[in-house]
Order: C-alpha cells, then sequence, then structure tokens
C-alpha cells in the first residue's frame, strides 16, 4: 500500500505540469501520483500525462475524465487514490521535494503510532515578480512533529489560515465524511479546506516550507478580475461552507474547533463580501445583502458571531462612504497578508 496519493488535477496545463510532476517523483515509490486529466483538448496535456504513466509505472497513473472542472478533478483522486494520506498539488504549483521526503518518512513513523487524520506544512506565496515571498508558517500554533488534538492548539492569528496547499488528509476520513465537491465551479478549494475540519481528531504539524502556490498569471481564479466575473460560483462555494457549518453538531468538539472553523467562514464571506462590493452594481450589492440573509436563516448564531465582528461590520458599511471605507481595508489586508 502506498503512503501518500498527490493528485494533479491539469487542464490544458502542458506548459507547467511538469515541473510540478517533477518535484514530487524524487519522493519515491511509496507515492503515487494521480495525474487527472480535465477533459484536456487545447493542448498535450493528455499525451504528457499518459508519457509519466508509461516511464514511471509504479508511481504515476493517468486518469482521463470528462471534462468536470478542479472540484471533479479533486473528486476523482479520492476516489482513485490508494494511498494512506491524500494530497492535492494544482498543476501550475509545485512542492519542495526534500520537504516532501521528509514528511513521507514522518507518514511512515505515525502510522506506527496509530496515524493521523491531518498532517500539515508551510506553504509559499510565490508571486510572480515578487522580491518577498510571503510564507505562511505555524509553529506559535500547533504542536511540531507530534500527534495532537484541537484543544492543544494555540490561538491562530487573523493573518493565517489552513488550505488546500498545506492540507494531508486521511484518505480514509475524507471518503468517510462524504467530501464530493461541486463540478465547473472555481474555489471549492475552500470547502477541501473546511468540510473535514469536525472530523479530523488528531493532527500533526511539521514546520517544512513544502508548497509552493503560484500567484500571477492574468487568467488564475484567484486573479481579482476574474473572481469578480466568476462571482456566483465564489456565492456556491460560501453557501456550501454556510451549510456545512449550520450542520455541525458542536456539543462534543473542541471549542477552539469551532473558532477556527467561525474565523474561516469568517474570510470566505468578507471575500465574497468584497468582491461583489467591488463589482459596484446594484445587483452585486443585493448578492451580497442576500449571501447575509443566506446565513442568518441557516444559523442564526453563526450570523450574529461574523456579522458583529470587525470584518462583518467592515463589509456592511452603509452607502458609498462605507463601501469605500470597505474597499481601503481590503486593500491594507491585500498588502498585509499577500494574497492577490
Amino acid at each position: 500500500m502506498k503512503i501518500l496519493t498527490v493528485a494533479i488535477p491539469c487542464y490544458n496545463s502542458a506548459e507547467y505540469m511538469e515541473k510540478c510532476i517533477r518535484s514530487i517523483l524524487p519522493a519515491g515509490d511509496e507515492v503515487e501520483i494521480l495525474i487527472i486529466d480535465d477533459g484536456s483538448t487545447k493542448d498535450e496535456t493528455p499525451q504528457i500525462a499518459d508519457r509519466y504513466a508509461a516511464k514511471y509505472p509504479q508511481i504515476v497513473r493517468a486518469i482521463h475524465q470528462e471534462n468536470g472542472g478542479h472540484g471533479e478533478g479533486v473528486n476523482n483522486g479520492i476516489r482513485h487514490a490508494t494511498g494512506v494520506y491524500y494530497k492535492v498539488v494544482d498543476s501550475d504549483d509545485w512542492v519542495n521535494t526534500k520537504g516532501l521526503i521528509r514528511i513521507v518518512e514522518k507518514m511512515r513513523e505515525l502510522e506506527e503510532e496509530g496515524g493521523v487524520d491531518m498532517l500539515l506544512a508551510n506553504f509559499v506565496y510565490d508571486k510572480m515578480g515578487a522580491s518577498h515571498k510571503r510564507l505562511m508558517r505555524f509553529p506559535r500554533v500547533f504542536p511540531q512533529d507530534v500527534s495532537f488534538g484541537w484543544d492543544e492548539m494555540h490561538k491562530m492569528p487573523q493573518t493565517q489560515y489552513i488550505l488546500m496547499h498545506n492540507i494531508f488528509y486521511r484518505t480514509q476520513m475524507l471518503r468517510d465524511c462524504g467530501m464530493e465537491l461541486p463540478k465547473h465551479t472555481f474555489y471549492v478549494d475552500n470547502i477541501f479546506a473546511f468540510q473535514p475540519l469536525p472530523y479530523v481528531k488528531r493532527i500533526c504539524y511539521m514546520d517544512v516550507n513544502l508548497y509552493h502556490y503560484f500567484i500571477g498569471r492574468e487568467d488564475q481564479s484567484v486573479n481579482e478580475k476574474v473572481m469578480i466575473g466568476r462571482i456566483d460560483q465564489q456565492i456556491l462555494v460560501n453557501k456550501i461552507m454556510i451549510d456545512v457549518m449550520a450542520a455541525v453538531d458542536f456539543s462534543d468538539k473542541s471549542p477552539k474547533l469551532k473558532k477556527y472553523m467561525l474565523n474561516y467562514l469568517s474570510k470566505i464571506m468578507t471575500v465574497t463580501s468584497i468582491m461583489l462590493i467591488l463589482s459596484g452594481t446594484e445587483e452585486a450589492l443585493a448578492k451580497k445583502d442576500d449571501i447575509w440573509k443566506y446565513l442568518e436563516e441557516k444559523d442564526a448564531e453563526v450570523y450574529h458571531s461574523l456579522r458583529y465582528n470587525l470584518f462583518g461590520i467592515g463589509m456592511n458599511l452603509p452607502g458609498k462612504t462605507g463601501r469605500k471605507i470597505s474597499v481601503g481595508g481590503y486593500k491594507v489586508a491585500q498588502k498585509l497578508v499577500g494574497f492577490n
């Protein structure tokens, strides 16, 4: 059995996917790489996937699917994974190979002790043209190199968060929690980093700078103009996360887990709200009001917690002047956190 499955969803990714694949290959035979071709038609993505599968049959498998979007690529990876742990690496990103090897070695040790549900590492915002690359590390938040539970984590700063980029999940746990991302939808990585959390009992954090999250292509989904154009997909993801939060019974869960999930949902509500404000149309502003109303109807307690915190107040300031203040705060946050 493989210790780790790495899924690489690819859609017309021939220009950069080989850099991604080559960064993972040296981790060896204990790692399974699933190159998931999402119905690519404009370049040689399918041929590249098949070529690596033929050259490294003990490590690489090529999976060709009808176009279903990034989320369906992740879903298909979960269905086909044989590794104990599961990781997603986007085809335009890459990993620190030595760091991955260290993590694979740690996974073996953890399995001898009963394993964990989630393993975390560090990630880098590898922004094109930026001289300073923003590094997301968590040594003050989590114990290092040991198995621990939510109660043992410390307060996470507002400028930090767990994303798909630094997460390894236990594969069976993903299946048990019913992880199924929506097709043809961007921004589903937020669901992936959110929905399984109530099922996570044991965690391990390694202070390893593993994942390079590339930012800078004009057509990239996190490009601000692109996000505004795809705002209905962001709203869908936001609503799914609200549904997840509302369905969790926190009575037997750690208060720290609940607090973290509230903070995460607050960030997503903020992103959705600011993109709708930036859209500037009456329709978009109505949609902003609707998403907050949706939250209130689903879970009044969560609504009051998020609507009247600093972010919620900042995203709902009245009038044009209020919206200008909201946008100004967002621009400051961009510089502080380093996101696109």
